[in-house]
């Protein structure tokens, strides 16, 4: 495997951390730049869900003591399941077996792990299929989902998902629009005050909005994980005063309401009730 970005050092170690402190989440959507250079990643976390021994030796693909991870890699291993694209879409079909299959009981007596590949590819039929396999998940199947671009995902499935992002960040420059709503941020009834000139000027539309918020997601990112911000800037020194809390808690927010714009919405009422949120965040 190439050496690993910034971005994808970060994922090693939260997977780390999870696996370490015992905190494995039952479903996961990651988010992918390339899914056939980074899917050796997803292999490694799957390695360490299904391994008894790669966990402590992990900074390897595999673990070079046991035939587990060999038989993951050649896609042979019974408690692993891979769901592909059957022509375009992921089908209702796939998924029933794949519930089927999981209905029995494991034969090596571990975890289970299936990864949906391209989910954002899940057609209607399929994606209800899935859901209520999230909704009533059993003990010890953990679920991947992948995809490139997770705002093209049902928000009903990634509400049900732990989310991480692999997508490399390009240098962040933001402009006085950016820096004067961030302002805003640190006293959200301002929002409201100042509606009128953030409707005209930032995000008169849907398609504007979006692009404000993913380079907002962007930015928020950076500075709490990257650190590749340049902090001595005047323009960001503000950024030290905010409560890394509340960033976690507009993030959370941001990732919740832009899904909602792929949908027939009154755009107003929708960007009225984002400022809402923004404005209980305590």
């Amino acid at each position: 495997m190439n050496e690993l970005t910034n971005v994808e050092n970060k994922f090693v170690n939260y997977i780390d951390h999870v696996m370490q402190s015992n905190k494995l989440s039952h479903s996961y959507l990651i988010e992918m730049e390339d899914s056939f250079d980074e899917f050796p990643l997803i292999l490694m976390f799957v390695k360490m869900i299904l391994c008894p021994k790669h966990l402590d030796n992990h900074k390897n693909i595999d673990c070079g003591q046991c035939n587990i991870c060999h038989l993951i890699d050649q896609n042979n291993y019974s408690d692993l399941q891979i769901i592909e694209t059957e022509g375009t879409q992921i089908k209702k079909q796939q998924l029933l077996d794949l519930k089927e299959e999981f209905s029995n009981y494991s034969l090596n007596g571990q975890r289970r792990v299936y990864i949906i590949k391209e989910a954002e590819k899940l057609n209607p039929s399929s994606a209800n299929t899935i859901l209520k396999f999230l909704e009533e998940p059993e003990d010890g199947i953990v679920a991947i989902l992948l995809t490139k671009n997770r705002y093209q995902v049902l928000d009903t499935i990634l509400s049900r998902c732990q989310i991480f992002s692999l997508k490399r960040f390009h240098d962040i420059e933001v402009d006085d629009n950016t820096v004067q709503f961030l302002k805003l941020l640190k006293n959200p009834d301002e929002l409201f005050i100042q509606y009128k000139f953030l409707y005209e000027n930032i995000f008169p539309d849907k398609l504007k909005a979006k692009e404000f918020f993913l380079q907002l997601e962007e930015f928020f990112t950076h500075y709490l994980y990257l650190s590749s911000i340049d902090k001595e800037d005047e323009k960001f020194s503000f950024l030290d005063s905010f409560d890394k809390l509340k960033i976690l808690m507009y993030l959370t927010i941001i990732e919740e309401e832009l899904p909602k714009l792929v949908y027939n919405i009154n755009y107003k009422l929708w960007l009225n009730s984002l400022f809402a949120r923004f404005v209980e965040v305590k």
